[in-house]
């Protein structure tokens, strides 16, 4: 009923609460799509997770920006919320609530996106304790490597790739 991506992404989110791997796998999953295709209800819950991480890591300006984006965005697809299994009310007050908090530079604390769907709650909660994992934990602020993911993780195909296309635009004269 719901794509793998968007569970794995519920999952991530609310137990290791590895937001980059969040952005991660929804960005993933909604490239899929030709661009005329994609919807952005998805881009406003990958900007949900940047915006955390960004916060969680005390970039201030980053972390309102992006929430602000996923405001205007999820509020603009509403009722997809509710296909997506929340309490559209609730998300779009946890959304309100969590813009107010870094308006004011409030600091980070880990929240539970409300889902509704009672189905989908218990697979979540499933898959986290087939990992072993607490479905609701707390971030771990004393890991670095979650923290800093995005300078720390390793790079090595990313930077490949970037090099193939580099080199197919010049042989391509581009």
């Amino acid at each position: 009923m719901y794509p793998e991506a968007y569970l794995t992404f519920l999952h991530e989110f609310h137990t290791t609460r590895d937001y980059f791997e969040c952005h991660e796998i929804l960005e993933e999953y909604w490239k899929e799509y030709p661009p005329e295709q994609r919807k952005e209800y998805w881009v406003g819950l990958i900007q949900l997770a940047v915006a955390l991480y960004h916060q969680r890591r005390g970039n201030r300006k980053g972390a309102k920006r992006l929430i602000s984006n996923s405001l205007h965005l999820l509020e603009s697809n509403r009722s997809v919320l509710s296909n997506l299994g929340f309490d559209d009310e609730a998300f779009l007050l946890l959304l309100r609530t969590l813009k107010k908090k870094m308006d004011e530079d409030m600091p980070y604390e880990s929240v539970m996106l409300p889902i509704k769907d009672q189905v989908l709650l218990s697979l979540c909660k499933e898959m986290a304790q087939k990992e072993g994992l607490t479905f609701g934990q707390e971030s771990n602020l004393s890991h670095t490597f979650l923290i800093e993911k995005h300078r720390l993780r390793d790079r090595t195909d990313v930077l490949r790739e970037r090099e193939k296309q580099i080199k197919r635009k010049k042989s391509r004269g581009i």
